[in-house]
């Protein structure tokens, strides 16, 4: 900044000398106004330049420093995006090995609940052939208990039939007379006879 000053006014020297010098030298004011009017022009140009660098190189320091940045952080996202792209890769290569790692789980999984689902048919089957047999059992028992009492009734009709057949009044007069003498015969007989 210094040296811009010191070229500006350096320069504004040697435009005034310059001027004054032509000033004596020519007759004109024609040579003298171009003279201040190069002398304005450096002056003007210098200022501009001047104050260009002051207010300009924070700015162009700051873009530079966001430039820099935003490079840097590209470059951080292109690796990003390599690695990811070489896990991708990686990932693709062994595709074929995880989905058949996935099948194989799966075959195992599936033979397992195979295996679970027959046992538990297994014993389901187990328990209906217990509950079926526990209830023919009991069928069968009642059903012989039923035919016994059915077959008892039976006899009991039929050898009251042949009862009635054989029996006259007179095997009946006998029989009744034959069972009050087994009566009287026996010992406590005659003591309910007195009482």
């Amino acid at each position: 900044m210094k040296r811009i000053l010191s070229v500006v006014s350096i320069a504004l020297l040697l435009a005034m000398s310059a001027a004054a010098e032509s000033a004596h030298q020519a007759e004109a004011g024609a040579d003298s106004e171009l003279l201040w009017k190069i002398a304005n022009f450096v002056l003007l140009a210098g200022l501009i330049g001047y104050f260009i660098k002051k207010k300009a190189g924070g700015f162009f320091a700051s873009r530079t420093e966001e430039i820099r940045r935003g490079l840097e952080e590209s470059a951080r996202l292109s690796k990003d995006a390599g690695a990811r792209y070489a896990e991708m890769e990686h990932r693709l290569a062994n595709i074929g090995v995880e989905i058949e790692g996935l099948r194989k789980q799966a075959r195992q999984e599936f033979d397992v609940e195979r295996e679970r689902v027959r046992a538990e048919i297994d014993r389901d089957l187990k328990n209906v052939r217990t509950q079926a047999e526990q209830e023919i059992s009991a069928a069968v028992k009642a059903a012989g208990k039923e035919l016994r009492v059915y077959a008892a009734g039976v006899a009991v009709d039929l050898a009251a039939k042949r009862v009635r057949e054989r029996l006259t009044p007179d095997a009946e007069n006998a029989l009744v007379i034959g069972m009050l003498k087994d009566l009287e015969q026996r010992p406590g007989a005659q003591a309910e006879r007195v009482s």
